[in-house]
């Protein structure tokens, strides 16, 4: 064969741009391409005389020679190289690839054993002087980077064991985050606050791990509530249980529970436990949980306020007033427009299981939770589907009382329900004589539309010519409460 040293030199040029330019794009492929490079170079190699395992002829000509002795060196780390590619790819774990600790272990190892095998057969240099002397030197080096040693074995430990991979939520000395990143030194967390914590493998052998990604389909939440020690245990018992009931993206297996957790001179715990089937909405029905704690916990007269401070004192009318301020229909009324229509609420209390609403009507009145669980289900060609639960502070039926929409769903209560009620007979005197709070209204029910969808009676998507959707419900309302056409 002519030239095989610029053949040879050639297929390791071609190997680079194979392994520098990622071509071919499938991983597999290019194992295979520069497997079959290295075949190609073997061959070149072994018919031209040029052994690995001796020391290159042509010891008069030294330019040949050293090229010859470079060659083969080069043959022995691209054989190291590869062969640890083909153990990462095609026998270690998908887990075991993702984390990286093994594939660094077995390319130190193999490259030093290939660096050795260069040594002694190509240079032909003394290998076991070499071997004795590196023995020193690393105990040496085995003292100076004990702690990195350290980070390494327990790598090993926490890679082989698994109690985390890459992509759980953990908690891990206290910091809580999303694995990103296994290596042979430390674990990289992504935590909620989007910085990256590296906590090195050696601390997190020694520390307690919570795996929040185990099992896999339940994330527990805990909620911590501090209760003035004067309120009955029971009724804050029985509210923080309405409060689960009311949460209908919480799993019913495992079973959400409430307890109370420890006492003290100034304060009752209270512990709130609800599962989740998924990471990313724990954080969500955390917020939506708590606020329907504090929501159940107002309608018990239970309140979360700074212990030692006395609580205001509530009258009837003050907290039919301030029922109606939490509603976000009359957010922008005035206090002395509230009062009118509060002194219009009339109080009605249902038992479990009992329907208020049935599909296809037109509510008559607005209905606003005082206390209690209720449950809106949708009707579907598959059956019944469950689409939302109401509690304390919230409303339905106002698209029926301002503007005659039917209601396309189906209101039951859940547990027993105290429900204050706004009749259309009351409502009307109060537009006619507020018309500017029928405008308002107007436009915060043209809004909500939007979010209600298949619940009510759908609204134009293209309204008559120089109306929008606003001018659209507030002729509704104007007709229905025969409000003046002056405005």
């Amino acid at each position: 064969m002519k030239y095989p040293l610029i053949l040879g030199f050639c297929i390791v040029a071609l190997d680079v741009f194979v392994w520098r330019l990622r071509m071919p794009p499938n991983e597999f492929v290019r194992l295979f391409v520069r497997l079959a490079l290295f075949a190609a170079l073997s061959a070149v190699l072994f018919s031209a005389g040029l052994s690995p395992v001796t020391q290159a002829p042509a010891a008069d000509a030294a330019g040949p020679h050293w090229l010859g002795q470079v060659l083969e060196i080069i043959w022995w780390l691209m054989g190291a190289r590869l062969l640890t590619l083909s153990l990462d790819s095609l026998l270690l774990p998908r887990a075991w690839r993702r984390q990286r600790l093994f594939s660094d272990v077995f390319g130190a190892v193999i490259f030093l054993a290939a660096v050795v095998a260069a040594l002694g057969f190509v240079l032909e240099l003394p290998v076991r002087g070499l071997v004795a002397t590196s023995g020193a030197l690393a105990i040496v080096l085995g003292l100076a980077i004990q702690s990195t040693l350290s980070d390494v074995f327990a790598g090993i430990v926490l890679n082989t064991t698994e109690p985390y991979s890459v992509g759980d939520w953990v908690v891990i000395d206290d910091v809580e985050g999303k694995v990103v990143e296994m290596n042979w030194r430390a674990t990289h967390l992504l935590t909620g606050q989007g910085n990256t914590v590296i906590v090195p493998n050696a601390v997190a052998s020694k520390t307690k791990i919570f795996n929040n990604s185990r099992p896999a389909n339940v994330h527990g939440i805990s909620l911590l509530l501090e209760i003035d020690p004067e309120a009955r245990p029971r009724t804050v018992l029985d509210a923080l249980g309405r409060a689960l009931t009311g949460c209908n993206a919480i799993l019913d297996s495992p079973a959400p529970n409430v307890r109370m957790k420890r006492t003290t001179l100034n304060s009752v715990q209270y512990e709130v436990v609800a599962f989740v089937d998924d990471m990313s909405k724990k954080q969500a029905v955390s917020n939506e949980l708590f606020d329907l704690c504090y929501r159940h916990l107002a309608a018990a007269d239970v309140s979360l306020r700074a212990l030692g401070v006395p609580p205001s004192a509530v009258t009837a009318r003050d907290a039919k007033e301030g029922l109606l301020k939490r509603v976000s229909l009359f957010e922008s009324l005035a206090e002395d427009e509230v009062a009118q229509l509060a002194k219009r609420l009339s109080r009605h209390e249902y038992q479990a299981n009992q329907q208020i609403l049935a599909p296809e009507t037109v509510p008559d009145s607005l209905s606003i939770v005082h206390s209690g669980v209720l449950s809106v289900t949708f009707n579907e060609p598959s059956g019944e589907r469950e689409i939302a639960r109401i509690g304390p502070g919230e409303a339905f039926g106002e698209a029926g009382l301002l503007a005659g929409l039917a209601m396309h769903v189906s209101i039951s209560t859940v547990t027993p329900c105290v429900l204050y009620q706004l009749s259309k007979d009351d409502m009307t005197p109060f537009l006619k004589q507020h018309v500017e709070v029928a405008k308002q209204m107007c436009q915060l029910l043209a809004y909500r539309q939007n979010k209600l969808g298949e619940l009510t009676s759908p609204i134009p998507t293209e309204p008559e010519k120089g109306h929008s959707v606003f001018q659209w419900l507030f002729d509704k309302v104007r007709h229905l409460h025969s409000l003046h056409n002056d405005s």
